[in-house]
């Protein structure tokens, strides 16, 4: 029983919480529970690329726009881009392009960034390590991502093919359900027909905030200016396309 009776008269049992009107640390419980309830019922976005700034490039308009709509972003990085700055220690690049990466992150509402530590120009032979294969999968059974963006098979860069056999290998291996999707970094103008469904993502709301992302990468200005152009062209015309100012494109592979 909640109480215990004397003298006709209720007295509270100091030991019990039956009749105990909720205070406000039960209301900031049961906010907490119902907080973390939502939390975990966030639709997730995984995104997996090669290098730190690609995520901004191939998607970073619609990335911001699904954290503006509250989906849950993770992004994992295979390569610290050491070899971009090859007269620095090694540490010095990794902590330099670390540090920048988490800046864009922040500014386009990425819930969480990992990087694997792959050597640039050995994904080939790094990424079929088991333990690469293991910690994807591992992932992918954490987050249960809706959809996967990763690289397209025809980009001219070897490390990012190397990721887009990586990703349809391991989702085709673990019976994958969700939907996966390629992304274009170095394919600035259209090399082939791609036979693909494609999804078009209007970005006219966050554009702005995919460009102050790329700027967050100060070290690569120098080979940003070259495809700068390209995002600016690329999210025109695929918003001519989607009828609307800018967008991004996505080919949904699987």
């Amino acid at each position: 029983m909640g109480s215990v009776y004397s003298s006709g008269r209720a007295k509270r049992d100091p030991k019990s919480d039956s009749g105990r009107k909720p205070g406000s640390k039960d209301r900031k419980k049961a906010a907490s529970a119902s907080n973390k309830g939502k939390k975990s019922r966030k639709e997730s976005i995984l995104v997996l690329c090669a290098h730190s700034d690609d995520q901004v490039f191939g998607l970073g308009g619609t990335l911001a726009k699904f954290a503006e709509e509250g989906k849950r972003i993770i992004v994992v990085i295979f390569s610290y881009g050491e070899k971009s700055h090859p007269w620095l220690k090694r540490k010095v690049t990794v902590k330099m392009r670390v540090h920048e990466s988490h800046e864009a992150a922040k500014i386009i509402g990425i819930d969480k960034t990992i990087f694997l530590g792959i050597q640039e120009g050995r994904f080939q032979q790094e990424i079929s390590d088991k333990n690469i294969h293991n910690r994807i999968n591992s992932m992918i059974k954490k987050y249960r991502p809706k959809r996967i963006f990763t690289h397209a098979g025809d980009d001219p860069m070897p490390d990012h093919a190397a990721m887009n056999r990586f990703v349809l290998e391991l989702c085709d291996e673990i019976k994958y359900d969700g939907d996966v999707y390629t992304f274009d970094v170095w394919t600035p103008l259209k090399i082939k027909e791609r036979n693909m469904p494609k999804l078009y993502i209007d970005i006219t709301d966050t554009f702005r905030k995919k460009i102050k992302a790329l700027k967050a990468f100060e070290s690569q200005w120098a080979s940003m200016i070259a495809l700068l152009w390209s995002v600016y062209w690329r999210a025109i015309r695929n918003g001519f396309k989607a009828h609307c100012r800018f967008a991004e494109v996505f080919q949904k592979i699987r």
